[in-house]
């Protein structure tokens, strides 16, 4: 129901969040990652040790073992000329009595006890089998909404990157196998073909030719490329010939054309001879009607600001709040309608550091309010690692939540408590409101203070690349905005959504205001979009 200027303004709201991103996965913020990263070092240092342990084993027994196979030599040739000598005679009942006890002891020791200590200890941190699915997923999803071709990704060359981090044709064929079984098989192909092209270059893997072509070949047919199914399929029985499915692949798959040539009355035509990469097909739509447009955004594209001319930026004092007085705040017009402002340095580096620190031991995966019942619960749709902090935390959270009230105007006494996440590689939060509809009568119920009027976002960090990073320039820049109007009917063009991080770590807080205690803070409206 909005009309052409809404929806571009609309448009521009959502550019304007995409500065905020969320993590990878359900499982570990870029914060937690780090903590593995030195999980892995302590591991490789363990081994080591154990490698250590057993090669100095070794080198004893190995020492034992040379010493008696000289002795052995001279003993076995004249056993009884050897036996005659008492001395011999004493030290081979001492040997067999007790060296060889000790002999046996020291290769009964087990070097890898304390190896095996150690892992057990750092297993129960270790990622388990849904988090590879999930890391998996959020590189497809930096493919998806940066256009990036799997070889982009499989060297390495992601945009402000240099690195040497690189997909093995293991690595490759783990990627699309894992979008196989979740029948995404428009990834599969993508993946199974930057395996086989791989493979095809030379570069030695555990993984067989034969095994990328079974996955890719019934990937491509599931895409409808029924032409290239067959020559795949006919590469893979070349290799194999008795493989298991082939050949009924093979028999089906061209049953199949035929009988769509025959009904379509088209003559056949070989497989395409260009590689499959991004665009070869296209991608299937899923529950989000506006994901090209979103994923254009992130990417910068296509909204251009055509009203720059009137906006404009100001000191703000909170109308002569004392504690602004000496220093206002910079507030600069981001949008007109709805109105959006930002906040030049809203929040100082020591703040910012102190909120990560007090945030950090507290960080879980972020919950959203079910929106039938009002719990608090995981959903697919948003994945991140988050922290509640309470004024009474730290005299920095309730400096910032002053801070807050006074340049809005607005109480916090009914605000949610301040809100910390961070946000890791690859992560989403896609498109929503801050607010309650009214299909949603009941999402703040348990709370008693009514739906979120407004919301101020802080941004804490800036990442390399990804993540729509609309404000560079300007450490916590804060962005604030209303949810409903003033008649207390949600504000629908303040939907938005949050971009995958591509290269870096992010960290942003949010204050969820309430409409209780707002009453004469800001008044009702007289109409329904006052």
């Amino acid at each position: 129901y909005l009309n052409v200027m809404d929806r571009i303004m609309m448009k521009w709201f959502r550019k304007i969040l995409q500065y905020s991103s969320y993590t990878i996965l359900k499982f570990y913020s870029s914060y937690r990652m780090t903590d593995l990263v030195f999980t892995e070092k302590e591991m490789v240092n363990s081994l080591r040790e154990y490698i250590k342990a057993e090669e100095s084993k070794l080198a004893a027994v190995k020492s034992w073992a040379n010493k008696l196979d000289s002795l052995t030599k001279t003993s076995t040739s004249d056993p009884e000329a050897y036996l005659a000598h008492p001395v011999n005679a004493y030290k081979l009942v001492k040997r067999l009595n007790t060296e060889w006890s000790e002999l046996e002891s020291l290769v009964l020791q087990n070097p890898s006890d304390g190896f095996i200590s150690n892992m057990t200890v750092h297993r129960q941190y270790f990622p388990d089998e849904e988090d590879e699915t999930g890391a998996a997923k959020a590189l497809m999803r930096l493919q998806d909404t940066y256009q990036l071709d799997s070889e982009v990704l499989a060297q390495g060359k992601l945009p402000g990157t240099h690195s040497e981090a690189r997909l093995t044709v293991d690595d490759c064929f783990g990627m699309g196998k894992t979008a196989y079984n979740e029948a995404d098989y428009y990834h599969a192909v993508l993946w199974m073909q930057q395996a086989l092209k791989q493979i095809d270059a030379g570069e030695e893997t555990e993984v067989t030719k034969a095994d990328i072509l079974d996955y890719l070949s019934y990937s491509v047919y599931q895409m409808g490329d029924l032409p290239r199914a067959i020559e795949l399929t006919r590469r893979l029985v070349a290799i194999d010939s008795s493989h298991q499915r082939a050949g009924g692949n093979l028999r089906y798959f061209e049953t199949l054309l035929s009988k769509q040539m025959n009904e379509q009355h088209q003559a056949f035509e070989p497989a395409s001879e260009e590689p499959i990469q991004l665009g070869t097909y296209t991608r299937p739509r899923d529950h989000l009607p506006e994901r090209e447009e979103y994923e254009a955004l992130c990417r910068g594209e296509g909204l251009q600001m055509a009203r720059r001319s009137h906006l404009f930026c100001r000191y703000q004092d909170g109308q002569r709040n004392p504690r602004l007085l000496l220093q206002p705040l910079m507030e600069e017009d981001e949008w007109d309608s709805p109105h959006i402002v930002r906040y030049i340095h809203f929040m100082s580096e020591q703040e910012i550091n102190k909120v990560k620190e007090l945030a950090k031991p507290r960080l879980a995966r972020a919950t959203v309010r079910d929106p039938k019942t009002g719990v608090l619960t995981t959903a697919q749709y948003r994945v991140s690692k988050s922290a509640w902090l309470e004024g009474e935390d730290d005299p920095v959270i309730a400096r910032v939540n002053q801070r807050i009230e006074d340049v809005t105007g607005l109480t916090v006494e009914t605000a949610e408590l301040l809100q910390v996440a961070n946000y890791g590689v690859g992560g989403q939060y896609e498109p929503h409101y801050d607010f309650s509809r009214k299909d949603e009568p009941d999402a703040f119920k348990r709370l008693g203070t009514g739906n979120r009027v407004a919301t101020m976002l802080n941004y804490m960090s800036d990442v390399e690349a990804g993540g729509a990073t609309v404000f560079p320039d300007f450490g916590g820049t804060a962005v604030f905005w209303y949810n409903l109007f003033k008649s207390g009917e949600g504000d629908y063009r303040t939907r938005h959504a949050a971009c995958p991080v591509l290269v870096g770590s992010k960290w942003v807080s949010n204050k969820w205001i309430h409409e209780r205690g707002q009453e004469f803070r800001r008044p009702c409206g007289l109409t329904e979009v006052d």
